[in-house]
């Protein structure tokens, strides 16, 4: 199976053609993928060279203009680095733009630090009027790609992984799937994290939610997920743990409820490794989701009805 990543620089050159509203702005990282679409479009695929705030500025600029720019480069150089000029070119002018990241969460360990981001879904959640979508599967990170691009001129983040999902599911850009229904609580798995989540919850009496459109969050289908499961609701997140626990809490207002945030620890882990062993020294392996989802919820009560 192709990567997400293997699908943006398709998709965006199909999009440069179809609409000349359409710039990509890039910052060295991917530039390869679009050498074909540099040469038909040589005014609206700027590379900006290993400049990230330039990169962000640029987009607004073109903005400006009336032009829809698709930002790429790795999460940590899009959304932390730049965060000044996220927040104030693109959030203070009221200008939008399509942030597209890559490597996500730890995807390539072997980079280390530098080029992880697990919290650039929570630190976008302190600027008003994201749109953030988390594809699970290169199928939809294709369909999010396209509403993304298509959305005006709202300002939009869209977070590809190496993680996937085995199969891709007919998303919207807006509202949460309902996968499985349970009565003793509700998860919400969150894009690549699917696939984990129904392991983990296997023979459970729990309703699995998936999000693939963290933000606006889709607050009428967690409740109505909630009038049949009750409310307790864990939350699986591929990035900082926590990150829409708020999300959760607002959402339920008017109703005693519980919420547990599972996703990437906030501790730094200073080896390498792989992806696997990242996921699971996290606990967001299918085992270690089954304990602590188990746990939460209690194991008596979420055992399926016979």
């Amino acid at each position: 199976m192709d990567t997400m990543r293997d699908r943006f620089a398709p998709v965006v050159s199909r999009l440069l053609d179809e609409d000349p509203r359409v710039a990509v702005v890039l910052a060295e990282i991917g530039k390869d993928g679009f050498a074909g679409a540099l040469r038909r479009h040589p005014r609206r695929v700027i590379n900006v060279g290993i400049r990230e705030q330039l990169l962000v500025g640029a987009a607004a600029g073109l903005a400006l203009t009336g032009l829809r720019p698709v930002v790429h480069t790795f999460a940590s150089f899009l959304v932390e680095r730049p965060f000044e000029q996220v927040k104030l070119d693109l959030g203070h002018q009221d200008t939008g733009a399509v942030l597209v990241s890559a490597a996500a969460s730890f995807d390539w360990p072997a980079g280390g630090y530098t080029h992880m981001a697990p919290g650039d879904v929570a630190l976008l959640d302190t600027l008003d009027g994201w749109t953030v979508h988390v594809p699970g599967h290169p199928d939809e990170a294709e369909t999010l790609l396209r509403h993304a691009v298509a959305a005006g001129d709202d300002k939009v983040y869209v977070r590809l992984s190496v993680q996937a999902n085995r199969q891709g599911l007919a998303v919207d850009g807006e509202r949460f799937l309902t996968v499985r229904e349970g009565h003793a609580g509700v998860v919400v798995a969150v894009g690549p994290m699917l696939d984990a989540a129904l392991a983990a919850t296997e023979g459970l009496d729990l309703t699995v939610l998936y999000a693939t459109t963290v933000r606006p969050f889709d607050t009428a289908g967690l409740r109505r997920a909630t009038e049949s499961a009750g409310t307790d609701v864990v939350l699986v997140e591929p990035y900082l743990a926590g990150t829409s626990t708020a999300a959760v809490s607002e959402a339920l207002a008017d109703v005693p409820h519980r919420v547990l945030g599972l996703g990437v620890g906030r501790r730094e882990l200073r080896r390498y490794g792989t992806i696997t062993e990242h996921v699971a020294a996290h606990g967001l392996d299918a085992q270690s989701l089954r304990e602590r989802i188990g746990a939460f919820v209690g194991a008596g009560r979420a055992s399926v009805r016979a």
